[in-house]
């Protein structure tokens, strides 16, 4: 029985080595073509909603490889769907696929050069984030798992989300809409898996958190109206830049007096000030704009509720008026517990132990939420900084000298397959 059993293991042994290096070598041959797409995406960049070209090339991949494709998901999303030769769970992937308003100035030559228009202003675009990066990686793992298709039991949703950055004024899209349509259903989503390119972790490596890994995020709008005078007059008028200025210290006391930090972390931003026309009118109307960071919900809910009482207080202060409105915004990424720690093994395969580290939460914030409120979800980051340049070094995200070493999308490929196909084994 003992050399039977010992016979068994063996052949069992000698069909994993020849399963893995078949995987290997599909991975190996789609690196190319992953970095080419990567290349093109780069180029040619589509803001929010708009993502017209960008889904027609995917949609078109996605039938290449005979998978049942949908268009037109939440506007501009693609999804396909790949059913393995044995029944079992299913598992869904997903890449946002939109850029930003940025102008890009990297030495890179597929650089962009787009031009757009985004909030009534002329702006360059440019994938300023990665999700070129999210989208080849999808691409190439969608390819690779295709050619696994008789060996995968279960089925893989491959879900490219338009407008991860947000849909623009006056229009729906995202995550959420892609929810309410039903993406995570027919078949039913059983997990799903998302990753984040990060240009300040080394290429190679892969960060990681159980639970709250990314901040819930609300942007928020404020209007302050004062009296229009000629700037050479202050006293004759009120002057809405100067309560604009109070306003936005008040703002930062809330963070800095009468939050608990120790707890989490929160961040309150102004991101957009506009008021005024020339240098001796002193105006009637400034309008602000900002995001609020938070990784506690009884958290937000202070610095909301803090926020609506201190900035028409500020404003009355100085003979204002001022209204603030705050909308709902993404919740936390959260990461499910369990499905967390029995996937890290999957993460640390491709990447080795060593290279899989778990870090604090960020305040960064990511529409993955929304699958993730639905299913158990796991959300992770992909180094993309070269080894020799400084982590302090390394421009940021949404910057115009944002950068990517592109040796690092292999991994993101890999932890993806070893994601999708150890979720349906031991499901």
């Amino acid at each position: 029985m003992r050399k039977i059993t010992l016979v068994f293991l063996l052949l069992l042994s000698v069909g994993l080595t020849a399963q893995s290096k078949k995987i290997n070598k599909l991975i190996n041959d789609i690196e190319p073509k992953v970095i080419e797409w990567r290349r093109h995406f780069h180029e040619n960049p589509e803001l929010s909603n708009r993502e017209f070209n960008t889904s027609k090339k995917i949609a078109e991949h996605l039938k290449s490889l005979g998978l049942e494709v949908q268009t037109g998901i939440a506007h501009t999303g693609v999804v396909g769907i790949l059913k393995g030769k044995k029944a079992g769970p299913v598992v869904a992937l997903r890449a946002d696929i939109d850029g930003l308003p940025v102008t890009e100035r990297t030495p890179v030559p597929f650089a962009s050069k787009v031009k757009g228009e985004y909030n009534g202003i002329e702006t360059g675009v440019m994938h300023a984030c990665g999700h070129d990066t999210h989208i080849a990686i999808l691409m190439g793992t969608a390819e690779v798992l295709s050619a696994l298709k008789n060996e995968i039991k279960g089925t893989v949703k491959f879900i490219f989300q338009p407008a991860e950055e947000g849909a623009p004024n006056g229009e729906n899209g995202g995550a959420k809409m892609m929810v309410e349509e039903g993406v995570l259903k027919n078949p039913d989503v059983d997990a799903i898996f998302g990753l984040h390119i990060s240009a300040g972790t080394d290429v190679g490596k892969i960060t990681y958190k159980p639970a709250g890994i990314m901040a819930a995020s609300q942007s928020y709008k404020i209007k302050v109206k004062g009296k229009q005078t000629h700037g050479s007059r202050p006293w004759g008028g009120i002057d809405p830049i100067v309560i604009s200025a109070q306003i936005i210290n008040g703002l930062q006391t809330i963070i800095s007096r009468d939050t608990e930090l120790t707890k989490e972390a929160a961040v309150i931003t102004v991101g957009l000030i506009r008021g005024g026309i020339r240098s001796n009118i002193i105006p009637e109307e400034v309008e602000m704009i900002g995001t609020i960071r938070t990784l506690d919900y009884d958290m937000q809910k202070k610095l909301n509720d803090e926020m609506k009482k201190r900035v028409p207080a500020i404003a009355k202060a100085f003979g204002g008026d001022a209204t603030i409105e705050i909308e709902k915004g993404y919740p936390i990424t959260y990461n499910d517990v369990k499905l967390t720690a029995k996937m890290l093994p999957s993460l640390q395969k491709g990447a080795g132990k060593e290279n899989v580290l778990l870090i604090n939460a960020i305040t960064g914030a990511e529409d993955f939420s929304y699958f993730q409120k639905e299913v158990p979800g796991l959300y992770f980051f992909l180094g993309g900084k070269p080894l020799d340049v400084k982590p302090e070094d390394a421009a940021s995200h949404h910057t115009p000298d944002f950068f990517i070493d592109e040796s690092g999308l292999k991994l993101g490929v890999t932890t993806f397959v070893n994601l999708t196909l150890d979720f349906l084994n031991k499901k």
